[in-house]
Formats: C-alpha cells, structure tokens, sequence
C-alpha cells in the first residue's frame, strides 16, 4: 500500500524534487476512483458550488457544504493527504469565527488540512488556525472568492507592483507557518521565482509547469463540466459524451423492450 501522505510528506517531496499531485474530489464514489489511482492529495474545493449546486461562482458554497463533501471523501482515503476549502465569509468576519469553523471541518468533516485564500490580509486568522494544531495551505493570485473584486476571472501578477504583492504575500503566509501555497492563475515566471525563493511547496493551477505541484478539478480535467474549460486545463478523458452516450442506449434499449433482458432477471 501506498505510504500515507501527511503535511510532512509535502515538505519532503518538495525537498526530494518529487512533484506533488492534487485533484478534487466532493463524493464517495469520485474519491475512491481518484484515490485508487494514486493521487497524493484530495482538495474538497468550494469550485463544489458550481460542479456539484450549479452555481456561476464558489461564493454561495457553506461550511456545512464542505463538512458534508469532506465527510464522503473522507470514507474512501486510505492514503491521500484531505484539505478543505474555507468558503467565503467562513474566515472574514472574526479570528474567533475562523478557528470555530476552520474546527469544524476538522472535527466534522475529517479534513486533514484547511485552505484559505488570501496574503497578508489573512496572516492574523491563519496564525490563529495553525496555534489550533490545524494545518493550514493558502490560496494565492485568482482567488475565486474574490471575483466581484478581481471583475471577473482574471489572470493576477502580470504587472510588477501586482506580482511583487503575491510574492510578498507568499513569504508572509510562509512565515505565518502554512505547509504550502496554491498559486492560480499567475503568470510562469512569477510562480517559478515565488517556488524557487519559498522553501515551502507551492501547488499550481494555471501557473506553469515550475511549481511543486499541480492541482485540477476533476470535472474539468475528466471533461465533464463543460459550463467554462479555462485555458489551462488539459481535458484527460471526455466523460460527456461518454456518459450522455451510455445513458441514450440505456433510454432505447428500455423503450425498445430490449432491456432487461434474462441475463438481468431473477428467476
């Protein structure tokens, strides 16, 4: 069996040069499949909102949402490293709020690890959490939550006052004692220089091929959530059509009496 992974197994595979792998997973069954295949890491995201309630954004996603998601994921690891996404206005409104929930899905949920997204703007709140013992991996660049702020979903850091706030960001969280940092959507250049000056590993999502790892999510990358495919998505497979296929013979094979035939039948 594979050796468990661990925040630990993270700082190691970052000094090894062994790159980290990162997929969402929001059920049981998804999990399992994503797990059994080796995956170091599941992150129970809030992108749930729209891959899952058919949201337009991750802002309506409730902690109570991530501790059910991560309560099902929890019930197929064996192995993977569990972090849950802090939704919107879980981590805002207090310190004291903060480490209550960021507990809760923890306690509840079975989560191994929280992410936040935020820099500097967070330091307080993220302290708070890790003097709780929870580990906590922060959340850099396009952070989702903001996107009334950002104007949409837009690439963050191309100008140099921008990419030396990220950068400033990610040395502060670091300092704060975050295990490691996702950077979405920045330029290449600007996350090989944050992954190369941070001692902690960094996870990419639609920021090169220069960080410790990768994250996608996996209706994305099985090319089953076609509502938007952002740029840097690489589809592995397309479940669509496989499954809206698979789903029209059922419908004629039921209409046109050829199912169920005695191979599936009681006698």
């Amino acid at each position: 069996m594979k050796k468990k992974v661990t925040v630990k197994t993270y700082q190691e595979f970052k000094n090894e040069g062994r790159k980290i792998t990162m997929l969402t997973a929001y059920d049981y069954t998804m999990a399992k499949l994503v797990i059994n295949a080796g995956v170091d890491s599941i992150l129970i995201g809030d992108s749930l909102a729209m891959t899952m309630q058919g949201h337009s954004s991750t802002l309506p996603v409730t902690v109570d949402d991530i501790i059910y998601h991560t309560k099902m994921v929890v019930q197929a690891n064996t192995n993977a490293l569990i972090v849950s996404d802090m939704p919107f206005l879980s981590y805002h409104v207090s310190v004291e709020d903060t480490v209550r929930n960021a507990g809760r899905i923890v306690k509840e949920g079975g989560a191994e690890a929280v992410k936040l997204e935020g820099g500097r703007n967070i330091i307080d709140q993220v302290k708070a959490i890790i003097d709780a013992q929870i580990p906590v991996m922060g959340h850099l660049g396009l952070t989702p939550q903001s996107v009334n702020a950002f104007g949409g979903f837009k690439v963050q850091g191309r100008d140099d006052e921008n990419a030396k706030r990220i950068l400033d960001d990610a040395l502060a969280l670091q300092d704060a004692g975050v295990f490691s940092i996702v950077l979405e959507g920045i330029p290449e250049k600007l996350a090989k220089e944050i992954s190369e000056q941070l001692y902690i590993p960094t996870i990419g999502i639609g920021a090169g091929k220069h960080c410790d790892g990768q994250v996608l999510v996996l209706q994305d990358m099985l090319g089953m959530y076609d509502n938007f495919v952002p740029k840097f998505v690489k589809q592995y497979a397309n479940l669509n059509s496989v499954i809206t296929s698979a789903v029209q013979d059922y419908i004629k094979e039921v209409q046109d009496g050829d199912f169920p035939t005695e191979e599936y039948t009681y006698k």
